[in-house]
């Protein structure tokens, strides 16, 4: 069917959601925007769905919900009936739209039995993750578009261990939201009887306080959160999102009482009025933050994205200006604290291990290694650090010690299994305690590492290609990496080159195979140890680059970064 086709069938629906209709009016004549809605549907993959909202198949809006939910029920339809009937926990944000997706939802998943347990209000991706496990049901549904901009929403779904649904099952799911093909047909319960017969549960203040009490395991060193935290100024802001209230519990009851939580930006509010993306890695977002730590002669400045499962941080630097640092970085330094407090304490697991993403920093990987602690590398997408915690729980080969991503994304303890940005609010303000205990801001303490373990600088390029012709231009370039080769950048040679999609990894023309799941990623190790890769986005239509590099100071190893930059700008071009 045409986009055009398609376009008349919501046209010709007489039951059309009434804003939707609207929305669809406005678009008359308007080709290329209803083009783009009405061409393909909307990924659905791994990690779910994110997209624009509107009317439209390639939309989040209510009927594609609908659809997203019916391919999981209808997954849930063929297993045992006891696993079936432990149901599906369902959480949302601050955006437009969330709580209606939730609970259509919820409405699906009655239409065939299945009970859901739903937040009374937003709650943070993490404490979704929790509550997956915390109440043993077979999956969760969190409705968010983490850090987009306000235009966006998404749907994310996790399996029975907290983690986003492994590849094995999401490809089944997926091949069931394929099969609701007429959107306007897929059955609804009536939310009123689903409350009734208790098929659809509203959760809320006693999840709460069980996911809290899990949260002050954070804490490391209790008596030194407690004596510097009450006066340490710490500054905090959620960016309109789900974070302020379980954040500001969780510092309180680890002892920091001496913060201040930027006014402007504590209310949940989809518009995100005071930043154009609601994203605690760009500067932008701290603005507000930054003139609010001067005022208050703030230590550290620490955002939370919407969801609160990402978060980012800015710290004082001697002139009295605030320094925002990278998600590798803020991972470094959280893994150091863990591993020196844990040596101190006597009680570093002799079968410790940290988990990271290929495209996350070697930073880590060293200060892992000088405590004598393993490092795994697993594919982009936190589910793969949910299934080393699984398999460590279950072999007891390893003890998790800390897990992140690149992308501002850290776990420190795995009652949770997805990056969680309150755990790592509690535990960054220690870290900033205990330099502050020693006279020293969490920027001295970046530099001491630096120094310690070398200048290490990593950076991700995004390239997004919108519209009908994204995904081809996406695999063309992806293509063109593939058959030819690259064999050196800015001057320095490839040495080693894996292809994850082959799980193949060649160096000096040796090839050998990759342990590692199948996934459409290419990794180059150059000479000096700087490594490259690419990898589409599992999201977005866009096409990521990641560099990674070190030399013996700051300035040599942002020039390096610089001049990797251009060369792949110019392979690309």
């Amino acid at each position: 069917m045409s986009w055009k086709e398609t376009y008349q069938t919501w046209l010709n629906e007489s039951n059309l959601e009434a804003g939707l209709k609207q929305e669809l009016d406005q678009l008359a004549g308007q080709d290329d925007r209803l083009e783009d809605a009405f061409y393909a549907p909307l990924s659905f993959g791994t990690a779910g769905m994110r997209g624009l909202l509107g009317p439209g198949i390639n939309r989040m809006n209510i009927y594609t919900v609908r659809q997203a939910t019916e391919g999981l029920a209808s997954f849930m339809d063929t297993l045992d009936q006891q696993v079936k009937d432990r149901g599906v926990a369902i959480s949302f944000d601050s955006r437009h739209h969330s709580q209606e997706f939730a609970h259509e939802a919820a409405r699906v998943l009655g239409q065939h039995g299945i009970k859901s347990f739903v937040f009374e209000g937003l709650r943070p991706t993490p404490e979704l993750s929790f509550t997956v496990r915390h109440l043993k049901t077979y999956a969760g549904i969190m409705i968010t578009a983490s850090h987009n901009p306000k235009e966006y929403n998404g749907y994310k779904i996790y399996g029975e261990d907290g983690g986003q649904m492994p590849p094995k099952e999401s490809d089944l799911i997926t091949s069931y939201v394929r099969k609701a093909t007429d959107l306007f047909a897929i059955p609804v319960a009536d939310e009123a009887q689903l409350k009734a017969d208790q098929t659809m549960t509203i959760i809320g203040d006693d999840i709460d306080q069980a996911y809290l009490e899990n949260v002050k395991t954070v804490t490391i060193n209790a008596d030194l959160a407690r004596e510097e935290g009450k006066d340490m100024k710490l500054v905090f802001t959620p960016l309109h999102g789900t974070g302020q209230m379980l954040g500001e519990k969780a510092l309180q009851n680890a002892g920091f009482t001496n913060y201040e939580i930027v006014p402007q930006q504590a209310k949940p509010d989809g518009d995100f009025p005071t930043v154009t993306k609601p994203n605690p890695e760009d500067a932008a977002a701290f603005d507000l933050a930054i003139a609010l730590g001067k005022q208050v002669d703030a230590d550290v400045l620490i955002a939370t994205d919407p969801d609160a499962d990402r978060l980012g941080t800015a710290v004082r630097q001697p002139n009295g200006e605030y320094q925002l640092l990278t998600g590798n970085q803020i991972a470094s330094v959280l893994l150091h604290y863990i591993l020196e407090a844990h040596k101190q304490a006597g009680d570093l697991p002799a079968n410790a291990a940290v988990v990271k993403s290929i495209v996350s920093t070697e930073f880590a990987t060293k200060i892992a290694n000088s405590y004598g602690v393993e490092m795994i590398n697993v594919l982009t997408g936190f589910k793969y650090i949910a299934q080393q915690i699984e398999h460590f729980e279950a072999t007891g080969e390893h003890t998790y010690m800390f897990g992140f991503e690149e992308s501002y994304g850290y776990l420190v303890k795995p009652f949770a299994h997805d990056k969680d940005a309150i755990q790592s609010l509690v535990l960054l303000a220690e870290v900033a305690a205990y330099y502050r205990h020693q006279g020293k801001t969490l920027y001295d303490g970046l530099q001491e590492l630096f120094k310690e373990y070398g200048y290490f600088r990593e950076k991700t390029i995004s390239q997004l290609y919108e519209g009908v012709g994204g995904p081809e231009k996406i695999k063309t370039l992806m293509k063109k990496f593939r058959e030819e080769a690259p064999t050196a950048f800015a001057g320095h040679q490839v040495v080693t080159t894996e292809d994850f999609s082959q799980q193949t990894t060649t160096t000096n023309g040796k090839t050998t195979e990759l342990s590692l799941p199948v996934a459409n990623v290419l990794k180059y190790i150059l000479d000096d140890g700087t490594w490259i890769a690419i990898r589409p986005s599992g999201t977005e239509p866009k096409l990521k680059f990641y560099v990674g590099t070190n030399a013996d100071s700051l300035a040599a190893a942002n020039q390096k970064l610089a001049d990797f930059e251009a060369a792949l700008t110019q392979f690309i071009a």
